[in-house]
Formats: C-alpha cells, sequence, structure tokens
C-alpha cells in the first residue's frame, strides 16, 4: 500500500470515527448519521482492491472499539461490511441493482450475526424484551378503561398474545425488510457525496422500469397453495417458514404494483403528482388500498401489463 492510499485511508477512517462519536453520542443527530457511516468504507472500497479493502475494516474495527466499545464496534462491523460490499461492486463497474442487493445481503448478515452474539453471549434478546414491553403496557391499558359487555379482559389478551407470537414468528422478515430499507436510504444519501470522489458511480433507473424476475410470482403461487391446503400449527418450523417467505413475496408484489402505477401515469403523460399522491394514499389507509396495489402486481408479472400501454 502507497503513501497516498494510507493517506486517504487515515483520512477516510478519521471521517468514519467522527461520525461515529456523533452517532453514538448525540441522540438527535445520530438517528440521521448513523446512514453516513458507510460512507467512508464506500468510497474507499470503490477505489481499492480486497486486500486493502479488508485492512480498512479491520482498522475500523479496532479504532471503533477503542473509542466507542463494543457498540461503536458493532456499528462498524454493521456499516464496514455493507460499505465494503457496495464500494467494491462500483470499483467491479457492476449495474446499481446488483449493488443494492449484493449491500443489502450483507448489511443482512451483519444484523443478524449481531443479533445471534447479543443473544448468545449477552442474553439481549431486544425483539422479545420490546415484545413483553407491548404486552405488559396492553395489560395495564385494558385494565385501565371499562371494556364493552362482549369482551372479557383474558379474551383481548389471548388475542393480543396470538398477534406479538405472529410478529415474533415474522422476525426474519423484518430483518430483510430493515436491510434493504436502510441500504437504500444509505445509498440515497452516500452516492451523491461519493460521486465527488470515485468516478462513475452507478444511476438507478426510474422506478417505473423496476421489473422484478417473473419467478418470484410462481414462488408467490406456491407458497401461497401450501398455506391454503396444507394444516400448519402456529410454533412449527414450516409454519415460520412459509408465513416468512408469504410477508416478503407479498411485499415484492407490492413494490411490483406500486412500479407499475408510475409507468402507467408516465405512460399517459400524467403528472408525476398524481401516483406519488397515490404512493401516500396507500401508507394512509393501507387495509385497503395495500392489497389492490399487491393484485396489481400480480398481473403485473403474470400477463406483462406494461406491454399493452403504450408510450
Amino acid at each position: 500500500m502507497n503513501v497516498h492510499k494510507l493517506t486517504e485511508g487515515a483520512i477516510l477512517l478519521a471521517v468514519f470515527i467522527v461520525i461515529l462519536l456523533m452517532t453514538l453520542y448525540i441522540p438527535v443527530i445520530g438517528i440521521v448519521l448513523n446512514f453516513f457511516l458507510a460512507l467512508p468504507f464506500i468510497i474507499f472500497s470503490a477505489k481499492s482492491d480486497r486486500k486493502q479493502i479488508i485492512l480498512f475494516l479491520a482498522g475500523a474495527l479496532l479504532f471503533s472499539f477503542i473509542v466507542g466499545g463494543l457498540a461503536g464496534m458493532a456499528f462498524a462491523f454493521l456499516y464496514g461490511l455493507a460499505g465494503s460490499v457496495i464500494g467494491d461492486f462500483i470499483r467491479e463497474k457492476k449495474s446499481r441493482m446488483s449493488g443494492f442487493m449484493a449491500g443489502s445481503v450483507a448489511y443482512l448478515v451483519g444484523l443478524v450475526t449481531l443479533y445471534i452474539v447479543s443473544v448468545v453471549f449477552f442474553e439481549i434478546n431486544f425483539f422479545k424484551d420490546m415484545l413483553r414491553e407491548f404486552e405488559q403496557t396492553f395489560a395495564r391499558s385494558i385494565d385501565m378503561v371499562d371494556l364493552p359487555s362482549q369482551y372479557t379482559k383474558e379474551e383481548l389478551m389471548q388475542q393480543f398474545q396470538s398477534l406479538l407470537g405472529v410478529l415474533e414468528t415474522l422476525i426474519p422478515s423484518f430483518f430483510v425488510l430493515v436491510s434493504f430499507i436502510y441500504v437504500f436510504i444509505i445509498e440515497l444519501v452516500s452516492f451523491p457525496i461519493a460521486s465527488r470522489f470515485v468516478k462513475e458511480i452507478p444511476k438507478w433507473k426510474p422506478f417505473r422500469e423496476l421489473t422484478l424476475p417473473r419467478s418470484l410470482l410462481w414462488y408467490y403461487l406456491i407458497v401461497l397453495l401450501i398455506s391454503l391446503f396444507v394444516r400448519l400449527e402456529p410454533g412449527n418450523y414450516w409454519y415460520a417458514v412459509i408465513l416468512n417467505l408469504s410477508f416478503i413475496l407479498q411485499f415484492f408484489m407490492f413494490i411490483q404494483g406500486l412500479s407499475f402505477i408510475y409507468y402507467f401515469f408516465h405512460a399517459k403523460k400524467q403528472s408525476k403528482a398524481v401516483p406519488v399522491l397515490i404512493t401516500v394514499a396507500v401508507f394512509v389507509f393501507p387495509v385497503f388500498l395495500l392489497p389492490l396495489v399487491r393484485i396489481l402486481g400480480i398481473i403485473d408479472l403474470g400477463f406483462n401489463l406494461r406491454e399493452k400501454i403504450k408510450i
């Protein structure tokens, strides 16, 4: 490693440590700044070979532990891993989607690793602690109100506990969604800055051009048929697998449907505000609109509706 590369690495490492310290010790600002933690890794990895990337990541882990303890090291591992993979894909001139998917998988690996370490070595399961807190809060709430005669506290508690059981089963899906959302935000805030230091930062195609692999539709139909015709008991391994696969695949169908809506209004030369307002409405009234968008995504994947719309 030459002097220029050492100097550049040292500067980027110092930038990372400053962002890390602000993330750890300035709570409000830290909520926003944590999305920039991957930026130094993206810039360094996009201009370095993999041996240098590993050395940079190791140095970040060491200094993060010195200044921030285990929490600092956890941040360095999580964002360093994702940022290094994203930067490596930029250096290899891979597509934006490839880098996004690889970065999301890297973030997911880091997230799951940290979760396992916290449970096994420190006996801290923040998901179960959070669900237990929800249960206690709900129990206190129903003790404070007068319930209608057709409901009993025991029945409401049983229903709420069933809901918590489903949420606990969906923890893997939560990890996946968080990984995709976080990496999307990381790239959104980091790439405009990284483009000042790295040439040929890949760009996203317009969201309206997003089309997921048609194979996802077959996976969705298979999972749907299994859930309809195979009796799966809560707590069973296959129940958890099918529930998580169904949740993730429904999310993908929703994204496909939303993309088609943007494509449709673009093809009809309508204002960009229309699909944006529809998107907002979906999140405001998810019970009514989310299934419709999901069905639209299924139809689009199955029958390729976009070919029937002239731009």
